[in-house]
């Protein structure tokens, strides 16, 4: 025992005296007196890095002394068991099942049908067929309305497909079928209830397309997009449209250059205008451009510079106003994005311009009301120059806000159709109840902003607006455009069966150009023109559903809640409170 504390003694002994000559090296501070000769001027020496495993420099060799030592190993009595672990239990999310078909049916009030049809089958590992049926109708009702008031539309599509890793491609065909009536008759005297009943104000509109789309991975030609559709209603108009735009993607000295090519055709033809009779007449308009740009990335800088080529061919074939034009466009096309604090402020701006193909569909799905008597023309963009700022408020707060001034000739602007007591087309839209198309020079400046955010993966908002400010050359107003509009929208998931939503939109005033009768007593009657101001309107609409389980559900809806019978076009009142009840269902096949 006393052998075993002796030899620990010197052990320790040993490691002190390592210790202290361990400290003694080079480099290390001394003390010394320091006579200064002239004014201190301190420096920084050069760094003296510790190195891991420090080299011993010791005075004198230390003898190594021999330990010995033996571990006395004896067995301890344990009476601690271990208790085996168990993993906490998860309750696990069931994951929703996802069908590819469904089916939704609801009505409502003034007699509303909605229907919808989606189906979808894959037919082998890369291919796939699909089929949509839509229907929306109502029989009409609206408070005042002289004439019938009744609507519908109803859409067939179907497409089939291929999907490989290089290659997709679609083929769709559409067939859409809608009918309106012209039912905003102008409060004229000489319009009595025997006039009335023998006004025929509805319109039928049928299309028919066929189109396709192919894409390719790994190749200098990236996509192309084709479409021909026939259009005609139910006076004899008919109008044939085809397109192809191609666009192609490669590299020139290194730097990614894209270029889009368009070949856009329009033509059709109308049985008569609406001042004359005897007076068919037809139109076309060719359209070929082509876009190339080179695109530039560097850390958080983005460009796109490039510009735009078009060759337009238009034709008019009418009497007294015979049109034949060719002519060459050119418009700038640039796009910046700079990354202020990465994707939390992003400023951007842009120079672009294009040749707008117009057509008498086009015209139609955004004014049903139109009388099939129009002159039908492109839209010539010089030039729309724009700069914005974009990026997050906070994680879930997402903005753009931008403004922009743009330069149009040419532009197509609704307006009414005027009413002429010594006419002789009695055609159901002849009675100042439609609308035709004029064309101006048309400088816009917009300023626009909007807010989203994801406050939960339940709840989601949105609001956005838009100021527009006019000036025209010809035209006294910008007509049937608004000044100012507003949109916000709410999404709300509430628990697993429940869901709920709402959308509010705010329309500014709009003007158009009517013919106001003077005299009601004079006969007959004399009109004159009269610049009308519209109404501004805000419309509410909301839904709430209910999920039974997951193939069944119900939901109700409503439309313009807040009951204003506004006119979004002159003469044209929208319905009161819409409410409709319906239910969806998914399934497989």
């Amino acid at each position: 025992m006393n052998k075993f504390k002796l030899n620990i003694t010197l052990f320790v002994l040993f490691t002190a005296v390592q210790f202290s000559m361990a400290q003694i090296k080079e480099g290390t501070i001394g003390s010394e007196v320091v006579n200064i000769v002239k004014p201190y001027t301190p420096t920084i020496s050069d760094a003296f890095k510790v190195k891991e495993t420090p080299v011993l420099q010791d005075e004198e060799e230390q003898r190594k002394e021999t330990i010995q030592y033996r571990i006395f190993s004896f067995p301890v009595v344990s009476t601690f068991a271990p208790s085996k672990g168990k993993a906490a239990a998860v309750d696990p999310t069931k994951k929703e099942k996802i069908y590819d078909n469904y089916a939704t049916l609801g009505f409502g009030n003034y007699g509303t049908a909605n229907a919808e049809l989606f189906v979808t089958k894959s037919i082998s590992n890369s291919s796939y067929f699909g089929a949509m049926l839509r229907h929306l109708s109502s029989q009409g009702g609206i408070k005042d309305a002289a004439l019938e008031d009744k609507y519908a539309t109803t859409n067939v599509d179907v497409t089939y497909g291929v999907r490989e890793r290089n290659l997709s491609w679609n083929l769709d065909l559409g067939f859409k079928n809608q009918m309106f009536n012209w039912y905003g008759l102008p409060n004229y005297s000489l319009f009595t209830d025997a006039i009335i009943q023998n006004i025929d104000s509805k319109q039928n509109y049928n299309t028919i397309a066929v189109g396709g789309k192919v894409n390719l991975k790994n190749s200098f030609f990236k996509e192309a997009t084709t479409q021909f559709k026939h259009f005609s209603d139910a006076f004899g108009s008919a109008e044939k449209r085809f397109f192809i735009k191609p666009q192609f993607d490669f590299k020139v000295l290194n730097q990614k250059v894209n270029t889009d090519f368009v070949f856009d055709y329009v033509g059709g033809d109308f049985e008569r205008r609406i001042d004359l009779i005897n007076s068919a007449y037809n139109y076309s308009s060719l359209n070929f451009g082509f876009s190339p740009s080179i695109y530039y990335q560097q850390d958080d800088l983005s460009v796109e510079v490039g510009a735009s080529v078009f060759y337009a061919a238009l034709n008019r074939n009418t009497i007294g106003m015979p049109l034949n034009r060719n002519s060459i466009y050119m418009y700038p096309n640039i796009k910046a994005s700079y990354k202020l604090v990465g994707d939390i402020l992003v400023a951007y701006a842009g120079a672009e311009g294009g040749l707008q193909q117009n057509s008498y569909a086009d015209f139609v799905e955004e004014n049903p009301f139109v009388s099939p008597t129009l002159f039908v023309a492109p839209t010539d963009t010089k030039y729309d120059i724009y700069a914005g700022l974009k990026g997050k408020l906070a994680n879930t707060v997402a903005f753009n806000a931008s403004a922009s001034f743009v330069n149009q000739a040419d532009k197509a602007l609704f307006q009414s159709n005027k009413f002429d007591v010594t006419a002789t087309n009695t055609e159901g839209y002849a009675y100042g109840n439609s609308f035709r198309v004029v064309y101006d020079n048309v400088k816009s400046m917009r300023l626009f902003g909007e807010l989203k955010a994801e406050f939960s993966k339940n709840i989601s908002f949105g609001i956005n607006g838009t100021f527009f400010g006019y000036s025209t050359d010809a035209e006294a107003e910008a007509w049937n455009l608004p000044q100012l509009k507003l949109g916000s929208s709410l999404a709300v998931t509430i628990n697993e069966k429940w869901y709920a939503g709402a959308h509010v939109f705010y329309v500014g005033e709009r003007k158009d150009l009517i013919s106001v009768q003077s005299d009601a007593d004079v006969f007959p009657p004399i009109f004159s023109d009269q610049i009308l101001t519209l109404n501004a309107y805000f419309d509410i609409n909301a839904h709430v559903g209910y999920k039974y389980n997951s193939r069944l559900s119900a939901y109700l809806k409503g439309n313009n809640l807040a009951n204003q019978q506004y006119e979004r076009w002159a003469n044209f009142p929208v319905q009161g409170i819409q409410v409709v009840l319906g239910a969806n269902y998914k399934f497989d096949f």
